[in-house]
């Protein structure tokens, strides 16, 4: 399996050009038009940078098979860590068992009082 690959904290040249672009146009929206249609203009492009920020990095998330092998390996190592907790129930269990057991045997038939 390949590692997802990892959003580097330094923006890619074509993301800063990106950027820059549409502070220019709203910019320029601001000295071409009036304060109404400007505003409109630098809301999106304002919107459009932030979608592409929020575009930047869609493709590196994890497939759903590498998820579920991260978590299958999660939980083996959690199963792993409780299986000597597990032993333990397992043997006070069978103790508390073979206690009931003896019980039952020690109080045969016809030994027991019937309250009358």
């Amino acid at each position: 399996m390949t590692e997802p690959r990892r959003p580097s904290r330094r923006p890619s040249p074509l993301f800063v050009v990106g950027v820059v672009v549409g502070v220019l146009v709203a910019v320029g929206a601001f000295v071409v038009l009036d304060a109404i249609a400007a505003t409109a203009v630098a809301a999106a492009a304002g919107t459009l940078v932030a979608v592409a920020v929020a575009a930047r990095d869609w493709d590196t998330h994890e497939t759903y098979e590498e998820r579920e092998e991260a978590r299958a390996r999660r939980r083996k190592e959690k199963w792993d860590r409780g299986a000597d907790a597990r032993a333990r129930d397992r043997a006070r269990w069978e103790a508390a068992k073979v206690r009931q057991a003896g019980k039952a045997g020690a109080a045969a038939p016809g030994t027991e009082s019937s309250g009358r």
